[in-house]
């Protein structure tokens, strides 16, 4: 007994290594954020000003109002494209969906900065192809900007959200649905009514997912953005790079850590929640 209690102690301590080197540079951070002093080598005493410094900063709050606008619109039409996905790989009985499932989840190995090129040619190549007859007929200009940006956080959240709601129907019991149209129900009438309230803890996890990532994104955003589109990501980058405001950008991190755990707590709560049988 004192072996196998000896050998399993060893898993526990490299668990808890690991646990620190992960968050030991968010703790530092953390304290870093209600230091007084402006530059992080010494203590120099317990200060809010960093936190009133970043509510009063125009320039944050510009850039949180992009980033969150293009976070939500990302994540409902990945959401729904998502959805509509993994509902379509679900139920495909045909020979090539191994190719269909990789051509889905390829987004999720493929580098960010090769998506982000990809992306970039792709919309400056349909620009100058259609930039100037859009204008022309429409008055509104047809360039780089929010837009694109939205498009590219749509291409790689949508994936991630058809992994989370396939996981789900994996666990799906399909006699429910062969009930439901023995009982003359439409095909939309059992989607709505059977198939979408069973998965959607998997879609709000996948939704909570994907806006995570969208908010998160720096690399792809930063090829497609347009002039004077500063999502907060780059916002963040730009102030590290010129050593500005290094003391507010704490403060900005600590608050974004505790919105990431709740999101992510919420998510593991959603996906660990077992489907209940109807009795």
């Amino acid at each position: 007994m004192s072996r196998c209690n000896r050998r399993s102690s060893f898993p526990l301590f490299v668990t808890l290594l690991t646990l620190i080197f992960l968050y030991a540079p968010l703790i530092v951070v953390g304290i870093a954020s209600f230091n007084k002093s402006k530059y992080g080598g010494k203590w120099a005493g317990f200060s809010w000003i960093w936190y009133e410094k970043l509510f009063q900063s125009e320039r944050v709050w510009e850039a949180l109002a992009n980033t969150l606008i293009i976070a939500l619109f990302a994540t409902v039409i990945s959401t729904i494209l998502g959805t509509l996905a993994a509902l379509a790989l679900y139920r495909m009985k045909s020979k090539f969906k191994g190719v269909y499932n990789a051509l889905v989840y390829t987004p999720l190995v493929v580098p960010d900065i090769l998506m982000g090129i990809s992306l970039l040619l792709l919309f400056v190549m349909i620009i100058k192809t259609f930039g100037a007859w859009f204008t022309s007929l429409t008055g509104i200009p047809f360039e780089l900007g929010m837009t694109t940006i939205i498009i590219a956080h749509v291409t790689f959240c949508m994936s991630y959200v058809a992994m989370v709601v396939l996981g789900r129907l994996q666990e799906f019991d399909k006699s429910l649905i062969e009930a439901a149209q023995d009982l003359g129900a439409s095909g939309l009438y059992t989607f709505f009514h059977v198939t979408l309230p069973v998965i959607m803890p998997g879609v709000i996890a996948g939704a909570l997912f994907a806006f995570t990532l969208s908010i998160d994104d720096f690399v792809i955003t930063f090829f497609v953005k347009g002039a004077g589109d500063t999502t907060l990501p780059i916002f963040i980058q730009s102030s590290i790079k010129h050593g500005r405001e290094l003391p507010m950008l704490n403060a900005l991190s600590v608050i974004f850590l505790i919105l990431t755990f709740i999101l992510v707590f919420i998510t593991q709560i959603l996906l660990t929640n077992k489907p209940k049988e109807k009795k």
